[in-house]
C-alpha cells in the first residue's frame, strides 16, 4: 500500500481507488481477488509468496491483461545474491508472535493510557515523553513511535497551569518539546473548532497572539530545562517521528556512557 501511494502521488491529476486484499493464503481466497479484478481491473501490486497462488494471479492478470507486479520480487532478488541463502517461501512470517510484536504491543498500551496527560505518577517508566501546546501532533507522533517499540507519553502545555514539578525532574525518559508556527496552529484549531461547532471553546485558543505566547512559553519551558525541540510546522509525523528517533539514539548512548563512567 505505501509503495502504491508513493508512486500515486507522482502523477498530477490522477484519483487512486485502492483495493486491498490482506492475508491471501488460499485457492479460495483468491478466487474472491480475481472476481474482483475482473469487475473492477486496474494496476495490480501484490507481495504473494506462495508460488502455486502468485503464478494463478498471474496468469489471470495475462489473461485480463491488466499489469501486474510482484512488489517483493526485487527484494527477494538482492537478498539472495548477497545473503546466497534459499528462500523460505514462508507466508506470513512477518506476522509471527515474537518478542518484538509484544514489545510493540506493550509500548502502544502504554502510549495509549498516557495520551495527553492522563496518568502521571509513573512517567519515569517511559522512553520518551513529548510535551507540547495543544494541535502540535504530541498524539500521532506517539503512536507512530508507539509503533516502533517505544514507549512514548505525551504531557499536555495549558496556559496559566505550570508543568508539574515531577515532569521536569524525571531522569529516565527523554523529554522532548513540539513547536509550530503560529499560522499552522491558528489554522489546525480554527478547524477543530468549527468541527465541534465551537463548544466548549473560547476566542483565547484560535487568537494568535495567545498562540503566539503559548509557543514562547514552549519554547522558554525547553530551553530553561535543556530538552531538544522540534518545529513540525512542515513536518509530516513521520518525518517528526524520525528526528526524535534520533535524538533518543544520542541520549541512549549518553546515559550508557554515563554509567560506564
Amino acid at each position: 500500500m505505501t509503495v502504491a501511494r508513493a508512486a500515486t502521488v507522482q502523477y498530477d491529476n490522477v484519483q487512486e481507488i485502492e483495493h486491498v486484499y490482506p492475508l491471501v493464503r488460499s485457492a479460495k481466497q483468491l478466487d474472491r481477488v480475481i472476481s474482483e479484478i475482473e469487475n473492477a481491473p486496474g494496476i495490480v501490486l501484490y507481495t504473494l509468496v506462495d508460488d502455486e497462488i502468485a503464478k494463478r494471479l498471474e496468469q489471470k492478470c495475462k489473461d485480463l491483461g491488466v499489469p501486474f507486479v510482484n512488489i517483493l520480487d526485487p527484494v527477494f532478488a538482492v537478498f539472495q545474491s548477497y545473503l546466497n541463502v534459499t528462500q523460505t517461501h514462508r507466508v506470513g512470517g512477518q506476522h509471527e508472535l515474537d518478542a518484538e510484536y509484544f514489545r510493540r504491543m506493550e509500548a502502544l498500551n502504554y502510549t495509549m493510557m498516557h495520551d495527553d496527560g492522563q496518568i502521571w505518577d509513573d512517567l519515569e517508566s517511559a522512553d520518551i515523553v513529548l510535551i507540547g501546546i495543544s494541535r502540535t501532533s504530541k498524539t500521532p507522533t506517539c503512536i507512530y513511535l508507539a509503533n516502533r517499540g517505544i514507549k512514548a507519553a505525551n504531557v499536555p502545555l495549558v496556559p496559566g497551569i505550570a508543568l508539574p514539578d515531577h515532569v521536569k525532574d524525571l531522569k529516565g525518559p527523554m523529554i522532548v518539546g513540539l513547536i509550530a508556527s503560529v499560522e499552522r496552529i491558528h489554522q489546525i484549531r480554527r478547524n477543530r473548532v468549527l468541527s465541534l461547532n465551537s463548544e466548549g471553546y473560547n476566542d483565547t485558543y484560535v487568537d494568535r497572539k495567545e498562540i503566539s505566547q503559548e509557543i514562547n512559553m514552549t519554547r522558554r519551558l525547553c530551553t530553561e530545562n535543556g530538552w531538544p525541540l522540534i518545529d513540525v510546522s512542515r513536518r509530516s509525523v513521520e518525518e517528526t517521528a524520525a528526528e526524535i528517533l534520533t535524538l533518543f539514539r544520542d541520549f541512549r548512548a549518553d546515559a550508557e556512557g554515563a554509567m560506564e563512567s
